[in-house]
Formats: C-alpha cells, structure tokens, sequence
C-alpha cells in the first residue's frame, strides 16, 4: 500500500537556524524551547556526522526507512526530513513499516501519521509473527529469526520501490550492545556498522543515529509526541542477552560519565598491530 505527498519547498539550509521556519512542519508543532532546540540541534549535528562522514549519500538516490513504530525509527524519520527540507539531504525517502501480524497491533495509527504529516510511505503486511512463534522453542529468544524475516522483505520492499538504501533507527547503544555481545558471546571484535552492503550486493544499509545517544532519542521522542508502538514479540521477552548488555554498559557509564562517548569513539580509532589477529596484521613480518 503506497501513498505519495507532495514534496515540501527547500527551506533553510543551515542546521542552526533559529525559529520555526528553520525547521520540517512535523517539528514545527513542539512548543519551542532551548532545551529542545538544544537537543534537535545536537541530533542533526550528530546525524549529519555520521551521513557525512560515512559517505552515505549519492544525490538523486532513494531511501527506504523503516519504521517500526518505536521512539528510534519515529526519530529517524523526523530527523532526516528536517534535513532533507533543509536541503542537506538530497535524496528521496520513502517510510515503509512491515506489519508483521502481531496480535491486537493497531493498523491505523501509522499510516494515520504519516498521511497526516505529508509523507511518502508504504505499508507491508507479512504474518512473520506467526511464522517465529511456530519456529522458536518456547523460551527461546525471538530476535534472531524475527530480525532475518523482517530484515528479507524490507530487502524486497527496497527493490520494488527503486531504493538503493534501506535506512535503520540504531543509536549508538545499539552499536555498543552489539559490540559487547559479540565480545562476550561471539568471540569476535563487531559491531553494528553504519554503512554496510547487503549480502546480496544491492542494498546498502545505512544507520544514521550511529552517534546518537538513546536516552536523546527517549527525549526527542517524548517531546514530539510520537504515538509509539510497543512490540509484542521481542519486547514482550525478559532476560535477554542484549538487556544484560545495556545494564552493563549504563552502569559504567554511572560510575565514570562519558565513557559511552570514548568506547563509540573507539570503534572508528582501531590498532591492527595492537591486537591479536594474525589474518589483518603480519605479525610473522615483523623484524
């Protein structure tokens, strides 16, 4: 299900203009304060480091965002057509959410806000939920399968509607628990990239909020006033390796402040010679 709107006028160009003309109409109606513009200022800051630093853009392409109905991908979208009205963002997007068959998931309230808000989308209904119930022992984890399920059709949905990118709302502490359950897990030193060509060498998958902090994108999402949707599948599940992640990572950041900006920093300032990998380093060369 595919709906258009009509493409807004470039408006201000610079990420620090002040007033509401400086900004996509969908942050318009926040009642304006410093804090906020504080915290959109630093989010588009943020995300335009990580779309520019990464070369993420080729100007004319179009982008498939995902949106799940989350506080990330609602934030995501909002971000990128602040910039995209600015003229820093010269592609087309296009919303898309996968509709998964989840039980008492309410249909309307998405496409009621993106229609409301002018924007380009398409809805996709595939019952995976039932597929992932049926397939996963019960008390096993339902994100692996889920992911690679939801993950193949918005692959398909991306090829359908012409987009080189399917666009994904992961923040930094995303990439971070990534990181650590691979260390801790998967005995391997990865994380979570924020460009990165599918298998299948036709999608690039892009994370914008790699450098943006969850509890910013809790607050932006709070501010605005986005009508989340909670999951019923993998939300629904406790103990999961990925929450005692995030608990790790919130404690050390409780005892010494700061520590999440140094380790996502670290991520891009790697030393081959200093570690243990014979296959990206020579260590037998050295004489």
């Amino acid at each position: 299900m595919l709906h258009m709107a009509q493409r807004p006028a470039a408006a201000a160009t610079e990420v620090d203009d002040a007033g509401d003309a400086g900004c996509h109409p969908m942050l318009r109606e926040v009642r304006s304060s410093v804090e906020f513009n504080k915290l959109r200022k630093r989010l588009l800051r943020q995300a335009r480091e990580a779309i520019d630093g990464f070369g993420m853009v080729r100007p004319g392409d179009r982008w498939l965002v995902a949106l799940s109905g989350g506080k990330d991908s609602y934030g995501l979208l909002a971000l990128l057509l602040d910039l995209k009205w600015r003229g820093l963002l010269p592609v087309d997007l296009l919303a898309c959410n996968l509709d998964q068959g989840q039980p008492n998931f309410p249909k309307h309230i998405l496409p009621d806000f993106l229609t409301r808000h002018g924007v380009p989308h398409r809805i996709e209904y595939r019952d995976t939920y039932s597929i992932v119930t049926d397939k996963v022992a019960e008390g096993a984890t339902y994100c692996s399968l889920c992911s690679r399920l939801r993950r193949g059709h918005l692959y398909r949905i991306a090829r359908e509607e012409g987009c080189s990118s399917l666009v994904l709302g992961h923040h930094r502490e995303d990439i971070l628990e990534t990181f650590f359950m691979n260390l801790f897990h998967g005995g391997r030193l990865a994380a979570m990239p924020p460009k990165l060509m599918n298998d299948e060498g036709d999608v690039m998958v892009l994370r914008p909020l790699a450098y943006c902090a969850e509890t910013d994108m809790a607050r932006f999402a709070e501010a605005m006033q986005f009508p989340i949707i909670p999951c019923d599948l993998c939300g629904s599940q406790e103990g999961l390796q990925r929450n005692a992640m995030k608990a790790m990572i919130d404690d050390i950041e409780r005892r010494m402040p700061g520590r999440k900006d140094t380790m996502i920093r670290a991520l891009g300032n790697v030393r081959a010679s200093h570690l243990l990998d014979r296959k990206i380093f020579d260590f037998a060369g050295l004489s």
